[in-house]
């Protein structure tokens, strides 16, 4: 059953870690099968109540999966590999509307902000023992923030907004700990929760965001923690409006001990009104980042929250990396302060784009979803043959299967660097591959 390798421990997180180690070294194969768990108990001399432990924190972490009387083994694809894995390389002359990148032509050049940091640097070295935020960098962040009926808060720099909801996931739960994630949902997120060793839990959506039902169902099922993205969603483009965001605010107020994550992942592109629901939970985080509108290269974000959180993210921040670097910060004031993002004129430049997809799609009796943001998710009744029919037909699109847990299936196009002209190409090809469907919601 397990070849020549011989599970060890005596404690369930040892027995987890014996196992995981070898799939992670390609000693247990994916599919291969694990001992039944009375069999293993005997053979370490341990309770079968520890092998069980141990079976279930594997289960957890996304490294083997059970089938009842057919017993546990080693899933085809453990939670240590990225969804971003799952992708379509685009052959020569091939278009690629899948990777999921902004437009190069409307991100700013960075020559001159990363000049200006320079010469700042010059005058006002960055040395150990500074503030991890530059002031003149978190005043401004504040000031958005504030502008935008984010509550007050802290304010502290990380290296990408996942590497924030990261550690503010690490700051306050525990592996085991179920999460409610929107599905479709944003696969680095998926893959990062199950890499925790966190459980998650799908949450459907719509337009308008995450279903109050949904997300009430998955909170009185005991979530711990619930991760919205406010606007432009991604794969979807949906954004919370007024009236959702005061639906989930309600359930929130009573299930006061969740700890609530939004990701303003539309921030600087989109140009829909932000609705947190920051504010009615004992511990909450705001993030946003830079990527999308001025540079995914800069690598910064932005996190607020109560200051329990962000206080621990800040305090293991400062035993790793220390902090963002105050060069990399000053360069995003300059951009800042230098207006070297038109917003509107951004958001116009994705919109125009995203709904022209989407009507085009609609006339010829296809469904899509792209309320705000640079991506149109396309339901789809057979996800493998329809990016097999795309390619084919010379556009390279992004399975749906990144992004989904047990919603239907579908595929996610990246309107960023589509041309006009283009458009009802895409369409044309779109409408014969996957053809008219019925009406449903993507959750």
């Amino acid at each position: 059953m397990l070849g020549e390798y011989r599970i060890e421990g005596r404690r369930a997180s040892e027995i987890a870690a014996s196992v995981e180690r070898a799939v992670g070294a390609g000693e247990l194969e994916p599919g291969q099968l694990l001992p039944p768990m009375r069999e293993l108990a005997t053979r370490l001399e341990v309770n079968p109540n520890t092998v069980a432990a141990a079976y279930r924190t594997l289960r957890e972490r996304g490294v083997i999966e059970t089938a009842g009387r057919r017993g546990s083994r080693v899933r085809p694809r453990p939670a240590s590999t990225s969804r971003g894995s799952i992708r379509v390389d685009a052959p020569p002359g091939v278009r690629d509307v899948g990777k999921g990148n902004p437009d190069p032509s409307l991100l700013p050049p960075l020559g001159e902000a990363l000049a200006a940091a320079a010469r700042r640097n010059e005058r006002e070295p960055g040395l150990y023992g500074l503030e991890p935020v530059d002031a003149e960098f978190g005043e401004l962040v504040r000031a958005g923030l504030d502008a935008d009926g984010v509550p007050d808060g802290p304010v502290a720099v990380t290296s990408g907004a996942l590497d924030a909801i990261e550690r503010v996931l690490a700051a306050h739960l525990r592996p085991g700990d179920a999460v409610a994630v929107e599905d479709p949902g944003w696969g680095s997120l998926l893959d990062l929760v199950t890499a925790l060793g966190l459980k998650p839990v799908p949450v459907a959506l719509d337009d308008d965001g995450p279903l109050t039902a949904e997300v009430e169902r998955a909170l009185e099922a005991g979530a711990r923690a619930l991760v919205v993205t406010d606007r432009a969603h991604n794969p979807t483009g949906a954004a919370v409006g007024a009236a959702r965001a005061a639906e989930l605010r309600a359930v929130l107020a009573r299930f006061p001990r969740t700890l609530l994550i939004e990701d303003d992942h539309g921030h600087a592109i989109v140009d829909l009104p932000l609705h947190p629901l920051a504010g009615v939970t004992d511990h909450w985080a705001f993030v946003r980042s830079v990527a999308k509108a001025y540079g995914p290269d800069l690598r910064v974000a932005t996190l607020t929250g109560d200051t329990v959180t962000v206080d621990r993210v800040s305090g293991r921040l400062g035993l790793g990396p220390g902090w963002v670097s105050r060069l990399l910060q000053r360069a995003v004031v300059h951009l800042w302060t230098s207006d070297a993002v038109d917003v509107p004129a951004v958001a116009q430049s994705y919109g125009r784009r995203r709904d022209a997809l989407v009507r085009a799609l609609a006339r010829r009796g296809v469904e899509a979803y792209g309320r705000s943001g640079m991506n149109v998710w396309v339901p789809v009744g057979d996800e493998t043959g329809a990016v097999a029919r795309l390619l084919h037909a010379g556009w390279a699109v992004a399975p749906g299967a990144r992004f989904r847990m047990s919603s239907p299936p579908a595929v996610r196009i990246t309107v960023s660097d589509l041309d006009p002209d283009e458009i009802e190409a895409v369409a044309e090809v779109l409408a014969a591959t996957v053809g008219p469907a019925p009406a449903r919601s993507y959750g």
